[in-house]
Formats: structure tokens, C-alpha cells, sequence
């Protein structure tokens, strides 16, 4: 049945709870995924019984992994999706949960990331099997590849990069549940041990175990719901390079809006919205470099315009549009299947006034960024 646009509904979230970040040797996902879907529904005032759906999100946590984590809290019988969509796993469950409420499907659903992360570099399985074989899924290489070619282009330095860490370590440092709450100095950040050149320790984000779970609802009861005003998903353009996915660009056939161009694109004329009515976001910054380029391409600024904005401060908490107030990947750490959904949830908190020493000032739109190998380009638009 084909429902007409009068007939969606205004979805809203209304809880949302976030596991502190780090590495737990003993503690199972599950129980991370169960601590966080109670405090989500503690936080939107509504019980268990009362959710109709599940839409789950995690990469390298095995099959039927949201369903481990719902028995945790105990089965009532409604229906539960796991989604596996690389680094975007989050956002997708999101976005599906917010269809399935928009489209009248459910009232209310609970959508969940969580991951338990190894030590050492991802071992992405993103790759044709001949790529494995050569070794072409080391990630930190591929984004130095990129952030070479972004030097090339557009002239920024291994210290706009260190900036970037510095930036994000110290909002991290007011983010109670960031895996790094320290202060990082530009000297420190260029002096870490070198990964791949031009990135060094400090310009790439560390793994981490976590899991976050939000409750979407087209009945919010209470005045802390947020409004949700997009949530896009794209997933590859024909002729596009992606380095984190070993596609190479096609020569004769180069599309003219990239696959981030596109989401954003989408996501504000689906929001009714653009760039210049955004108050914070949070950008995709596994790497530092990653962080600029992705403030270009979402059209915050032209390209390569970023660094120099950096410099002055525009993406400081006390700047014009602060970007990972909550420190980022780099600080809060990146459990692959719940980092797109800790985006979202901190534009939630700051929307709502309750992200504490890192509050910025008074923001009524926010946008959330996230990247996943395929590649996959999610953006959600949240507005108070």
C-alpha cells in the first residue's frame, strides 16, 4: 500500500542512553546492549511492554546478535531486525526504525548499536577476496592515501590534522563516557608513532566496546522529545573512488555529486532545511583529516575552506558550528555498530540542554554524519 505524504507521521525520539566507552574484557555485549536499552526507557518514561520493534545494529557480534541482547531484557514477542551495515550500522537501524514509525508501521520502536571491538587495526571484510589477498583492507593506509590526495588539492598540513585531534580531545575531556578525557597538544600529536604516513597515532580514532539505544516514538509524552527532520541513507555512486571500500574511480564516468554530496543533499531537502540553519554536528572523523573533508562535502564551506576555519575557532564549542562536541571517534572511541548512533544521541543531548560542560549555546537543528565501507553515506537531521 503506497501512503501519501499527508499521511506520514512526525516521528520524535525520546529516550536515548549511551554505555560509557573503553574496553571491558567481562563484560558481553549483551549486557552492554541490555544497560543501555533500560536507561533508554527509563529516560523516555515508558515500559518494555510498550515498544513494538527492534531494529539492531552491529558488524563483528555474530548472527542473531539483537536477538542476544533483547533476551537480556526478556522476549515479548515483537519483531526484531539485526542490520549489519559497516560503520553506518547505527544510522541504518535509525533510519529503519524511524521509516517504520513515519510510515505508520509501528508507534514505537527501539533502535540499538552496540559492538565489542579487538585490539589492533579493524580487519575490514569489506574487500573482494583477490584484495584481501594483497592486503588492501588496512584501513589507516587507505585514509592516508586519501588525506595525501586532500594535501595535494587543497594544501593543508600535517598540522591542520593535529588540530583536528586537539579539538576533539578536548571535548572529549568533558565527555564522561569518551574512552579519552585528556587533553592532547598539536607537538604531541605530530611527535606519536607514525601509521601510516602522514597519519600518526593521534590522528586516528581507537577502538572501543559500547552500545546505545534510543526509543523513537509518533507519540512523544513529554516536552525533552527531539523531532527527527531526516534520516538518509546512500549507499555508493557509479564511477566514485572509495579508498575504504578498494573502489577505484572511473575515468570517463566520475558522477558529479559524490556519495556524501548526495545524502546531504537529500537529507536537507527532505528536512527543509540547509547547511546555514544547522547549529552543531557531529562529522565522521575515524580519522582526523576525515573530519575536514567531511565538513566540506556535507557544504558547511567549499572545499579546502576547512582548515583555515578550524584555525579560527568556527568549530570550537564556543565557535559559530561546533562539530564533535562530544570529542568525536578520536576521543569517544569507535565500537563499530553503535558509533553512528552516539552521533545522533549527542546532537539529542545537545539539542535538549543536557550535555553539561560541553553544552554549546542554545542549538535548535543538529546534523549527524556517519561513513561505512560498501561505502555507505547515512545523515540525520534532528530538530528541537
Amino acid at each position: 500500500m503506497m501512503v501519501n505524504n499527508a499521511q506520514w507521521k512526525d516521528v520524535y525520539v525520546q529516550g536515548t542512553y549511551t554505555t560509557k566507552w573503553g574496553f571491558f574484557p567481562g563484560v558481553s555485549t549483551s549486557s552492554m546492549g541490555a544497560e543501555a536499552i533500560v536507561a533508554a526507557l527509563k529516560d523516555a518514561q515508558i515500559k518494555w511492554g510498550e515498544v513494538d520493534a527492534v531494529f539492531a545494529g552491529s558488524v563483528y557480534q555474530g548472527t542473531a546478535s539483537g536477538h542476544r541482547v533483547v533476551g537480556e531484557v526478556g522476549f515479548t514477542g515483537i519483531p526484531i531486525v539485526n542490520v549489519e551495515n559497516a560503520c553506518s550500522s547505527g544510522a541504518t537501524a535509525f533510519r529503519l526504525a524511524y521509516d517504520s514509525i513515519r510510515l505508520g508501521q509501528y508507534k514505537t520502536v527501539l533502535a540499538i548499536g552496540f559492538e565489542k571491538m579487538p585490539r589492533g587495526p579493524i580487519p575490514s571484510t569489506a574487500f573482494p577476496s583477490w584484495q584481501l589477498a594483497m592486503g588492501f583492507n588496512v584501513q589507516p593506509a587507505n585514509y592516508a592515501l586519501e588525506t595525501m590526495e586532500y594535501m595535494h588539492q587543497y594544501g593543508a598540513t600535517v598540522e591542520d590534522f593535529a588540530r583536528v585531534s586537539v579539538k576533539n580531545r578536548r571535548n572529549g575531556s568533558l565527555n564522561p563516557n569518551a574512552r579519552f578525557q585528556k587533553d592532547v597538544t598539536v607537538e604531541e600529536v605530530l611527535q606519536s608513532a607514525m601509521v601510516a604516513s602522514p597519519l600518526r597515532l593521534l590522528n586516528c580514532c581507537p577502538l572501543a566496546d559500547g552500545a546505545v539505544a534510543m526509543i523513537l516514538t509518533n507519540k512523544p509524552t513529554n516536552d525533552r522529545a527531539i523531532r527527527v527532520a531526516s534520516s538518509v541513507l546512500a549507499s555508493g555512486v557509479y564511477g566514485e573512488e572509495s579508498y575504504q571500500s578498494g573502489i577505484t574511480a572511473s575515468v570517463h564516468h566520475y558522477p558529479s555529486e559524490g556519495i556524501v554530496e548526495k545524502s546531504a543533499r537529500e537529507a536537507y531537502e527532505k528536512a527543509g532545511c540547509g547547511p546555514e540553519d544547522i547549529h552543531v554536528v557531529q562529522a565522521y572523523d575515524s580519522m582526523g583529516p576525515g573530519e575536514l573533508w567531511d565538513i566540506e562535502k556535507l557544504g558547511f564551506c567549499a572545499r579546502g575552506a576547512a582548515p583555515e576555519l578550524l584555525r579560527e575557532g568556527v568549530f570550537d564549542l564556543t565557535g559559530s558550528l561546533p562539530v564533535n562536541t562530544d570529542g568525536g571517534l578520536l576521543s569517544r572511541g569507535h565500537p563499530l555498530g553503535a558509533t553512528a548512533l552516539a552521533q545522533i544521541h549527542e546532537i539529542v543531548l545537545q539539542l535538549r540542554g543536557e550535555a553539561g560542560h560541553r553544552q554549546v549555546s542554545d542549538p535548535k537543528v543538529g546534523l549527524a554524519h556517519a561513513m561505512g565501507a560498501g561505502p555507505n553515506s547515512a545523515v540525520t537531521i534532528l530538530q528541537r
